[in-house]
């Protein structure tokens, strides 16, 4: 480690240090549109057993208004883009004429598979995300374009496809097939990265509930993406935000759709196993670090 690695990792250390005591999650039960019941905490699944004891919604880590906000699909700014994921499932597209809807049925009839992605699929022989048989059925089924991995497009379909399983509990399977892309998940979870040398594990797992500044950290679920955020008015997929936090470790990140992420999603997302499905949320600041860079320091 050279000089600045050191002072850099040194600053963080005492960022965590300095930003005084642990902030309690909430202790609030959510409950969307009066009737969606959803599990915000539950015991953590086996293969955390060692780690930790309690699983938490990031919908517990944060203001007061902040989470009412979810409670109402008419103050949930997500919901719009669900809307227009909607029409999008009813529009004939490609050389096939064919919308969603023609294969699918009612968007609805969706419910029950966003809280098992990613999945092993046997076809392909891999695991794939929604985003990756999204354009698997747009090239392969419709005869049209592929959608960018991260596109308005794909996270618009992403977060209607959340939304009809709101409540459903997650089930992200690691054993069989999947064993090996979610070891390989594991560690890149656990691997310290860039000039900061900070893992997801270090904020997530050993500094959750912390106050950084007057950001509250969370345990990095991913239940509740696609996520609506203030910062860029829109909703953001849950590898984009893994590029955002391994840029601001200071390294080279990963592309959205790589294997890389692919397996880190199948890992993250089978550490919320219990929790219920949740988005898309509306969140002030998500999976917002200590590794803040001064430019975002001095826009705040």
């Amino acid at each position: 480690m050279n000089m600045l690695t050191r002072g850099l990792a040194t600053g963080v250390i005492a960022l965590f240090a300095a930003s005084g005591a642990m902030a309690e999650a909430a202790d609030d039960n959510l409950v969307i549109n009066g009737d969606i019941e959803i599990v915000t905490r539950t015991e953590a699944p086996a293969h955390l057993s060692d780690t930790m004891d309690e699983i938490m919604s990031g919908w517990l880590f944060r203001g007061e208004e902040t989470r009412a906000m979810e409670a109402d699909d008419f103050d949930n700014p997500g919901m719009i883009f669900v809307e227009q994921g909607e029409d999008t499932w009813n529009t004939a597209e490609g050389t096939e004429g064919k919308s969603c809807a023609d294969c699918h049925g009612a968007s609805s009839e969706m419910a029950g598979v966003r809280p098992v992605y990613p999945k092993y699929v046997e076809a392909a022989g891999e695991v794939r995300t929604l985003e990756t048989q999204v354009n698997d059925c747009r090239e392969n089924r419709m005869g049209a374009e592929k959608w960018g991995y991260t596109s308005g497009e794909m996270v618009n379909m992403i977060a209607l496809l959340s939304s009809v399983s709101r409540g459903l509990p997650v089930n992200v399977a690691i054993d069989g097939p999947a064993q090996s892309t979610w070891e390989k998940g594991k560690e890149i979870y656990y691997t310290r990265f860039g000039q900061l040398e900070l893992s997801c594990a270090n904020c997530h797992e050993d500094n959750y509930g912390n106050m950084i500044r007057a950001d509250h950290l969370s345990q990095g679920q991913i239940n509740g993406f696609p996520t609506y955020r203030l910062k860029n008015n829109k909703l953001n997929a849950v590898q984009s935000r893994f590029k955002g936090c391994v840029r601001d470790t200071r390294a080279e990140t990963f592309k959205p759709g790589s294997p890389e992420f692919v397996a880190l999603e199948l890992y993250v997302g089978s550490r919320g196993n219990g929790l219920s499905v949740e988005g898309p949320v509306f969140l002030l600041n998500p999976f917002k670090h200590a590794h803040v860079n001064a430019r975002d320091k001095a826009s705040e």
